[in-house]
């Protein structure tokens, strides 16, 4: 069995999605040999014992001074990168019965991305699996309705050809639908994040309040914006934490990945030039390298604001009263099914004065609003482990049927290029 995906890049979400798999398959099937295809096989083959390689054969050169050597360059490498990333991609697929695409919002475009990127992986790996007869699987995933043709295309084909394809939300599965890319009887599951163990809840206050920030840039549409998109975020985001700071409040800040730091500096180095009384100001950021650090560090937090989809998610989990700041659809969705819909903010009218009224209205309300929560993510728990039991049933049980063995297996299903 093999894991693909864009995880061990830095974005913990997604390396959490990973961990959930495998704990169920070293579970339910510890007679299964694992190994992985990474965008940053390092770190993860390291901390779970697991082989990995790197996910593209070709890894992205540096920006020449001369504007036109770097165009031709780069059309170059897409050229070469993508023919190599064929044969390096097809040839790991066909050593396995199974690849499994664990969560992430793999057919999401709420962030920019190239089409001959992830992608295109994507696309390479469904398509080998219909070559060389193995099953492919993307389990609990997040779709968007893609504005972009080309990068539309290759996720519709590498969606449609998947043995197995399940969502992490009926929106999900609404827009995979529109797209052409989803079946009538696909279902719908809560995020594999969902399925991991949480520390022990701290009833009493701490007076923290954990703020995560990322390193927002906007949308595909705002890709010649991004600066002044990120500069007006982090503009918020800092006068928040100063309003939290001058109401009595500790700040935790938190990162989703690790290419967040930037914006937690900037936030800290304001906080040290305002601050007037003794020692450092009461603002906090430590250093994490797993879900479950985050999971320890939002722990310690009476009240969350979060950014990054998976801590938000983390601390909902945790029954934490949380604000979420939606730079997608899918952070409305999550807060809508976990009954906490109310506290949302979109991050392009983000309002740094409701964020702090929003903060002290969930205090007041922390007991019921964590009473909720723990029933919702009990039923969620309950839902992936009905998923893990039909992904055992419908392709780890089963034997492998080759290309060559089962016609059906080997040609793509009419109109999979439409």
């Amino acid at each position: 069995m093999g894991l693909f995906g864009r995880i061990g890049a830095g974005n913990l979400g997604n390396d959490a999605s990973l961990e959930a798999v495998l704990r169920y398959l070293r579970r339910d099937h510890p007679e299964a040999v694992l190994d992985a295809m990474f965008t940053g096989p390092e770190p993860v083959g390291e901390r779970y014992g697991l082989p990995v390689v790197r996910l593209n054969w070709l890894r992205p050169a540096g920006r020449s001074r001369s504007r036109l050597l770097h165009v031709l360059l780069t059309v170059l490498r897409i050229g070469v990168g993508a023919i190599a990333d064929a044969i390096w991609i097809g040839a790991w697929v066909r050593g396995h019965d199974v690849v499994i695409l664990p969560g992430m919002g793999l057919f999401e475009t709420d962030l920019a991305q190239r089409p001959w990127e992830f992608p295109y992986s994507l696309f390479l790996v469904s398509v080998a699996g219909k070559l060389f007869g193995t099953k492919t699987a993307y389990v609990s995933v997040g779709a968007t309705v893609v504005e972009q043709p080309v990068t539309g295309r290759l996720l519709r084909i590498a969606c449609r050809l998947a043995d197995y394809r399940s969502f992490r939300d009926q929106p999900s599965l609404d827009a995979a639908r529109r797209m052409g890319m989803a079946g009538a009887d696909d279902p719908t599951y809560p995020d594999l994040v969902f399925a991991l163990p949480v520390p022990p809840a701290r009833p009493e206050p701490t007076g923290v309040v954990a703020v995560g920030v990322m390193a927002y840039d906007g949308t595909p549409a705002d890709r010649n914006r991004a600066d002044e998109v990120r500069a007006a975020y982090v503009r918020k985001m800092t006068q928040l934490v100063r309003a939290l700071i001058d109401d009595g409040h500790r700040v935790r800040l938190m990162i989703g990945d690790f290419n967040d730091e930037p914006v937690v500096r900037e936030i800290i180095a304001d906080a040290r030039a305002r601050w007037t009384g003794p020692g450092e100001p009461p603002v906090i950021f430590e250093a994490l390298s797993t879900i479950h650090d985050v999971m320890d560090q939002l722990s310690q937090a009476d009240v969350v604001v979060g950014t990054r989809f998976h801590t938000v998610l983390v601390a909902l989990m945790l029954g934490k009263p949380t604000v979420a700041i939606a730079y997608g659809r899918k952070h409305t969705e999550l807060m809508n099914q976990l009954g906490v819909g109310a506290w949302v903010q979109q991050i392009a009218e983000l309002d740094a004065d409701l964020l702090e009224k929003q903060v002290a209205a969930l205090q007041a309300d922390r007991e019921q609003i964590t009473r909720t929560l723990a029933e919702h993510a009990a039923a969620n728990r309950d839902q992936l482990n009905h998923q893990f039991t039909r992904l055992s049933t419908q392709l780890l049980d089963a034997p492998r049927e080759t290309a060559a063995g089962n016609p059906s297996r080997g040609n793509p299903p009419q109109g999979w290029l439409s």
